[in-house]
């Protein structure tokens, strides 16, 4: 299993599928390996209708930065598929970016667990959310996982 990011572009990365949501929602991976994947999104455009950051919004970039930390464990020849996102939002956000931090907390060979810590500009905790992955072979010629 893969444990490492030398061969990881991450300007490709977050260019990769441009009408992907985490591309729509202005999250941009800033480090990236097995262990940990930190990325940042803004709040203006990923807002509910009082203004604040959509707790939606957080668990999106939660997934992204998990899944990602999954995937690079899983290796290439097998893909990761988020199975369960829990989420506690602890205070609002209604400027500015906020920062995740993917830590893993359990890799094997079926299954990878992150805890994503995202935080406000002022370092305030956002929200906590955890992850957990399902790790499949890869289907031949790059489509979703089999069944």
């Amino acid at each position: 299993m893969a444990d490492s990011s030398d061969q990881l572009d991450l300007s490709e990365l977050n260019e990769a599928y441009p009408e992907a949501l985490p591309h729509r929602m202005g999250i941009k991976i800033t480090e990236a390996s097995a262990l940990r994947v930190v990325g940042t999104m803004p709040v203006q455009g990923n807002t509910q209708p009082y203004g604040l950051l959509h707790g939606g919004a957080s668990c999106v970039l939660a997934e992204t930065l998990g899944s990602t930390g999954a995937a690079l464990h899983a290796a290439p020849d097998r893909v990761a598929v988020g199975i369960e996102i829990s989420a506690t939002h602890h205070r609002a956000a209604s400027a500015g970016w906020v920062t995740g931090v993917a830590t893993r907390l359990h890799a094997g060979r079926t299954l990878a667990t992150y805890e994503i810590v995202i935080t406000d500009d002022h370092g305030r905790r956002v929200c906590t959310a955890r992850l957990s992955c399902l790790l499949r072979d890869a289907v031949p010629g790059g489509g979703p996982p089999a069944s």
